[in-house]
């Protein structure tokens, strides 16, 4: 900027006429006018020089952020500016302004289980730079640290541990498998002076024939699950049916003794059956043509007599002998 104003009052000097060489007392003037015009000159060289030093010696730090200075003579000063307005010698040093706030990065990486099942596992890292070493962090990575060691440091990592787990502990131990890659990255970035502040496992999938065969699995221990219960059905009715014929022995077997000790249980069992044929034969529309011994509603007559005699048998061929 100096230099602009300095070659622009060089030309503007230039243009001023000159006397003639032809008077004595010509080149008088001529030679004033370029004298003060000179002297204006340097007087706004000098000015533009330290208004360029002033603006030019000073710089700010933004919240969140660091700086270190770069010394065109000493190299890198060990001392970190915090935020605010700082100062530095202008042309001289030369300040570097760090980001101190966390940031994230994402990684994908496919790798081999403990059982060597293809998984492909999807990490995402919270970091930031040790505010206390960015010195080294400038002189040994420069301003763009997270791309040059932590891709490789999140790949090797994940692979590190998740070979160390089978793939179906991958999902049930998911947890603790995101601890150990994160004290396992930990460590690595320390030597860096990087800090993390948080890693998690964004995403977990396996090859599509390992995921056809856990599928298989769970279809044929569900059927399994099914066939059991299928078969505990059955048993179960199976005991039904054996109870079932068990009681219907039973209750046959009741009903003949009660039947030779009183015939009249049979008449008590006939008036039952007559009194619910007699409700039904009420509630119907229809019209019954039959009589009433087919109908089991002859209470009366000879009714009973010839019941007496299916039962106890004519000359013993009843089907109750006694």
């Amino acid at each position: 900027m100096a230099q602009k104003f300095k070659d622009a009052f060089q030309k503007l000097a230039q243009n001023i006429p000159k006397g003639g060489g032809g008077g004595a007392g010509g080149g008088g003037p001529g030679r004033g006018a370029a004298a003060a015009a000179s002297r204006a000159a340097g007087t706004l060289v000098v000015a533009g020089g330290l208004g360029y030093g002033a603006f030019n010696s000073v710089f700010t730090v933004d919240g969140g952020h660091r700086a270190v200075v770069f010394n065109r003579l000493l190299g890198m000063k060990p001392h970190i500016y915090n935020e605010g307005l700082n100062f530095n010698i202008p042309w001289f040093e030369r300040p570097v302004i760090y980001d101190i706030r966390t940031r994230p990065v994402n990684l994908q990486t496919l790798t081999g289980s403990k059982d060597l099942q293809m998984v492909t596992i999807a990490v995402r890292v919270l970091h930031k730079p040790d505010p206390n070493h960015l010195v080294w962090i400038y002189r040994h990575l420069g301003k763009n640290y997270d791309q040059r060691i932590l891709p490789s440091l999140m790949n090797e990592c994940a692979k590190a541990v998740v070979a160390r787990y089978n793939a179906n502990e991958l999902l049930t131990r998911r947890e603790e498998v995101s601890a150990a890659i994160s004290q396992e990255l930990s460590t690595r970035c320390s030597g860096f002076h990087v800090l993390l502040e948080d890693v998690a496992i964004t995403h977990l999938a396996f090859s599509p024939e390992y995921a056809k065969a856990v599928e298989a699995k769970q279809v044929a221990q569900q059927d399994a699950e099914r066939a059991k219960y299928v078969v505990l059905g059955a048993i179960q009715e199976k005991k039904t049916i054996i109870t079932k014929a068990r009681g219907e022995a039973e209750s046959a077997e009741l009903i003949g003794n009660a039947v030779k000790r009183n015939p009249g249980f049979m008449k008590l069992r006939r008036i039952d059956a007559a009194k619910d044929i007699a409700d039904i034969v009420a509630g119907s529309g229809n019209k019954i043509y039959l009589n009433a011994d087919s109908l089991l509603l002859n209470l009366l007559g000879d009714a009973d007599e010839k019941f007496t005699k299916s039962v106890h048998g004519d000359g013993g061929r009843g089907w109750l002998r006694k």
